[in-house]
């Protein structure tokens, strides 16, 4: 029995885990489960999963009344509480934002496998995550698609196999298109994924491909492969999540269909795997031909710039990673246009500079400066829509 804490229960990843957990009974048990602030739903599932440990990370949200099987608690010392859990032995973190690094570091330093969706903490953190692991003894399984494929084709290899890592990336709802198109393109119009369905964050961010700059970062330091040996490439139909080459010019990639359940079952029960009937396998006869082409780094500069961040290191990738949240919500309130998207995130590095990360609080103090930064910026950009029509 696989005893989970699910840390973002509420969020699209953490339901999906849920999903995939509530399938197999006999195989695992939910101890913890923490949500910010969504108390009715952390309720229900609570319910469903009698959880020993039960957290609101917003201590101002009222507790629902206990049950006398679940314990629970609010406030940031109870999610690191549940992420250090003894009677745990995997902790899924999926939290949205920088604050996901510290239960990220809580659980590696308690020797917990991690089963990681927070893009933030290696994005932000990448350095401190990998000396947590070290000195913890935990491990660190990812539950994106992409690293998720990385990882199955890495079996029984090391880095010195390595030539070259490639993620793949759908392209998003504007492959194909000239920069000069994107100028008029509404939020609705980037909502409509060709393939995936996910939050409006990470579609907007698949649709600018800052999601593809991100994980390549989060590959250099997952894998520890050198920036010039990852490479990432437009492949419409997702089937082909990531590809790895080797010193002898082999290729492996792994295939599914486009489901994150599958990366969630594979971190849950990894290095095995379990049959899951319920998960959609892939038919290469019945399915379209399998397409690829290079990512036109001129419709979507957002790439390169976050490409750039990551080889310029220290706290850049954490700056990255927080204006773009600012210019999409920016460009989902209709306030930036979509190209003014990378002009926003541009513009807020070279304002910000670079500085040494050496532990949480200067994450967290990094995020906040880029964030305010990126909404003056925004700001700024937002004016010169006068008398544009909308």
């Amino acid at each position: 029995m696989i005893r989970i804490a699910v840390l973002g229960s509420t969020g699209s990843i953490g339901r999906s885990a849920l999903e995939v957990i509530q399938r197999h009974p006999g195989q695992f048990k939910v101890t913890c489960l923490v949500a910010e602030k969504s108390s009715d739903a952390l309720a229900a599932q609570v319910a469903l999963f009698n959880p020993r440990l039960a957290v609101l990370a917003d201590e101002t949200v009222p507790l629902p009344d206990g049950d006398g099987i679940t314990r629970w608690a609010s406030g940031w010392e109870a999610v690191l509480e549940a992420s250090a859990d003894p009677e745990t032995d995997v902790v899924l973190n999926a939290l949205v934002g920088a604050a996901g690094l510290e239960p990220t570091l809580t659980a590696l330093e308690a020797g917990h496998r991690l089963a990681l969706a927070n893009k933030e903490s290696l994005v932000a953190g990448g350095h401190l995550v990998l000396s947590a692991a070290e000195q913890g003894s935990g491990e660190i399984v990812p539950i994106d698609s992409e690293h998720s494929a990385i990882l199955q084709c890495l079996q029984g290899y090391s880095p010195s196999d390595v030539q070259r890592l490639v993620l793949t990336a759908s392209g998003g709802p504007f492959r194909g298109r000239e920069q000069e198109t994107l100028w008029d393109v509404s939020p609705e119009d980037a909502l409509k994924h060709p393939t995936w369905s996910m939050g409006a964050k990470i579609t907007i961010d698949s649709a600018t491909l800052a999601n593809k700059a991100l994980e390549i970062i989060e590959a250099h330091f997952l894998y520890g492969i050198a920036y010039e040996r990852l490479d990432a490439i437009v492949h419409p139909q997702s089937v082909i999540h990531s590809l790895v080459e080797f010193v002898d010019g082999s290729v492996l990639a792994q295939l599914g269909f486009p489901t994150m359940e599958l990366p969630i079952l594979y971190a849950l029960t990894y290095p095995n795997r379990i049959e899951d009937v319920a998960l959609q396998t892939y038919d290469p006869v019945r399915s379209s031909p399998l397409t690829f082409e290079p990512i036109d780094d001129a419709a979507f500069p957002l790439f390169k710039v976050g490409v750039n961040a990551g080889r310029t290191g220290e706290c850049a990738p954490a700056v990255y990673n927080a204006a773009n949240e600012i210019a999409v919500q920016a460009f989902l309130e209709s306030t930036v246009r979509f190209p003014e998207m990378a002009d926003l995130v541009s513009e807020t590095i070279d304002r910000i500079g670079n500085s040494a990360v050496t532990g949480v609080e200067d994450v967290l103090e990094i995020d906040r400066s880029a964030r305010s930064v990126a909404t003056e910026v925004a700001h700024s950009l937002s004016k010169t829509w006068v008398g544009v029509s909308r």
